[in-house]
């Protein structure tokens, strides 16, 4: 199994109704900026763990670094509630900074879904943030209003499956199913990597089977419409310099099959005042899996 270079410690703090786990690496140190890491869908804060260690001992030895589970993922609690909503992402990252680093300003760091979230969190709180770096959180495709009606049909018949079990999530034997399951979904996941993750991304339940730490309300589509020129709006307010970071395969293609295009999103990043693009070599969405390395040498060059 992957030998951990730097542990984590974990604590837990309430915010709006959760208890949010957080993961930190180092310790504060008085004067320094502390380095916040948000993961993506159906993700967890231990995904981290391969680029903290790639990172150089004279970098950690300055900075702390944390990262937290979101609501109804790893360790945090999941609410009571049948469907998640993307503002409150937000509003519980607002207020961990709140709690955790009162009046001070932080590196953001965040991945896919985490990308898109600390964004418009910049967008909407840009005092805060010092840096930010997106990794592969390119948005969504633009809609039009006639969608809306369908939208919403489809939200209420995805509430209707979650309540009748339909959406639970696949549960598996041992933690060598959850590691396949995560080398099948990324090929360049090494077994040492997989074992390591699977022990972090699932649980034994009371019956031993393993079960994801992801609520299976995360994958009930919002029924709200995705309007580019609101998120325009809110890219057009970040004051900070942004590193919008990608692998050179184009999980966006594959997954929008045209809706949706890389040269769309570097279109929505011109809004953006003060953006650079990096691209990792080797490497698919999980890039922080596949390429810790490199990823490291670009966050410590551009959070120097």
């Amino acid at each position: 199994m992957y030998q951990v270079l730097r542990p984590s410690s974990s604590s837990w703090v309430p915010l709006r109704g959760c208890q949010y786990h957080v993961r930190q690496w180092g310790k504060p140190t008085p004067g320094t900026t502390p380095i916040v890491l948000a993961h993506g869908w159906m993700d967890v804060a231990a995904s981290y763990q391969f680029m903290v260690d790639a990172l150089s001992e004279a970098f950690v030895q300055q900075r702390s670094i944390i990262a937290f589970d979101w609501r109804g993922y790893g360790l945090t609690e999941a609410p009571a509630t049948d469907s998640y909503w993307f503002p409150d992402y937000l509003a519980d990252l607002d207020a961990l900074l709140d709690k955790l680093y009162p009046g001070q300003t932080i590196d953001l760091v965040g991945h896919s879904m985490g990308g898109n979230v600390v964004m418009m969190y910049a967008g909407a709180r840009p005092e805060r943030i010092r840096r930010l770096v997106n990794l592969e959180g390119f948005g969504m495709p633009d809609t039009r209003p006639a969608q809306a009606p369908g939208r919403m049909a489809q939200w209420l018949d995805e509430i209707k499956a979650t309540r009748q079990g339909d959406n639970d999530l696949k549960t598996y034997a041992s933690a060598e199913g959850v590691a396949a399951r995560l080398m099948k979904t990324n090929q360049r996941l090494s077994q040492d990597k997989a074992d390591w993750l699977a022990q972090h991304w699932a649980k034994p339940d009371a019956n031993g089977q393993w079960r994801i730490l992801g609520d299976a309300a995360h994958k009930v589509i919002n029924p709200y419409l995705y309007r580019a020129e609101e998120t325009l709006a809110t890219y057009a307010r970040i004051t900070c310099p942004v590193l919008a970071v990608e692998a050179t395969d184009d999980s966006l293609g594959v997954w929008w099959k045209g809706k949706y295009t890389l040269d769309q999103y570097h279109e929505r990043l011109l809004s953006v005042p003060q953006v650079q693009i990096a691209r990792i070599d080797n490497a698919g969405h999980m890039l922080q899996h596949d390429q810790p390395e490199q990823l490291a040498r670009l966050l410590e060059d551009f959070l120097a």
